[in-house]
């Protein structure tokens, strides 16, 4: 298994890490497993057309209730939790000799909810053939 961090500069913020997911593949095909290690925080793909970052951040705000949250640590922080469970903190991904297999426009994203941060990430890979 390998280790990765992705630093955050903002308080919500989408960082493109397809590049440096692809760069620690080996050159087999395979599965890769890729888990952020974080409760605040979320993988996805994504198309990433200029600003549609900004148009899935503006979203997940507008889908959280604004409610009397009742975390003892820091209330104000409790949507970034919910976010991070309904979106996720892990993906598996296909690869073929080396590299990942996405779609036309898909991006691997880490999904920052509480940021600015330093996010620890892990990644797997199962040979298949």
């Amino acid at each position: 298994m390998k280790t990765f961090t992705v630093a955050t500069h903002r308080k919500r913020e989408i960082v493109d890490i397809t590049e440096p997911v692809d760069g620690m593949l080996p050159e087999d095909s395979g599965i890769c497993f890729l888990n952020v290690l974080h409760t605040t925080s979320a993988l996805a793909t994504a198309d990433l057309d200029p600003g549609t970052d900004l148009d899935m951040l503006d979203a997940f705000e507008a889908m959280m209730p604004k409610l009397q949250y009742r975390h003892p640590h820091d209330p104000q922080h409790v949507p970034d939790h919910i976010l991070s469970t309904l979106i996720g903190t892990a993906l598996t991904l296909p690869v073929r000799e080396g590299s990942l297999v996405l779609g036309t426009w898909q991006r691997v994203i880490l999904i920052e909810l509480d940021g600015p941060r330093r996010r620890e990430l892990t990644l797997d890979f199962l040979k298949t053939s």
